[in-house]
């Protein structure tokens, strides 16, 4: 389609990257930093799992104290959140990466063909990034590896990673973006 002095360049289904660069909070997002987001969430994320196994060299269910409140331990999770639906089969972890693999494809979509506040492009990009990490893991290891364990006063809260972290981060971004009024007039006059 031939380009207009009064049409952009940008396909009618791709996002502008930044529509208003005021610093207002109704500026609305591109791919470019959901995207942005995602890899550095992943590159973190497989390069952390990465060192702990193979430089620091951290052994299965080996536990490392760090801090009164903070240990390494490496297990492999093979279900989805806290251990939910563990699939101890091959078939089982591959079928788990290609569900993430479809969420991250179905929200990259959502992301390119619809303008988003900031905040849920952030969102958007860090659940993209942890998912990929997470299934990458399930192919590579036959389930996902985490590491970090808080704890206080006897109460030890579930081993989890950077992925883990980022997802239930996007989670949030999304949900404050959703439920803040101000944000939903700023999406709706988009």
């Amino acid at each position: 389609m031939p380009e207009t002095k009064d049409e952009p360049a940008t396909s009618r289904h791709q996002a502008p990257d930044v529509v208003s660069e005021t610093g207002d909070d109704r500026a609305v997002s591109g791919p470019r930093l959901g995207l942005g987001i995602a890899a550095v969430i992943l590159v973190l994320d497989q390069l952390y799992k990465w060192w702990m196994i193979n430089v620091y060299g951290i052994r299965l269910d080996e536990r490392i104290t760090v801090t009164p409140f903070l240990d390494f331990v490496y297990v492999i999770n093979k279900g989805i959140s806290y251990g939910l639906f563990s699939q101890g089969s091959d078939a089982g972890q591959y079928i788990l990466a290609v569900f993430a693999a479809v969420v991250a494809v179905i929200l990259t979509i959502w992301l390119i063909r619809s303008p988003h506040t900031r905040a849920s492009a952030l969102g958007i990009g860090l659940v993209i990034g942890g998912a990929i990490g997470n299934a990458i893991d399930r192919l590579h290891l036959g389930g996902v590896a985490d590491f970090i364990q808080l704890h206080a006063f006897g109460f030890y809260w579930y081993v989890f990673n950077i992925a883990d972290v980022a997802i239930v981060a996007g989670v949030a971004a999304l949900l404050y973006d959703s439920l803040v009024p101000s944000r939903k007039r700023a999406a709706n006059e988009t």
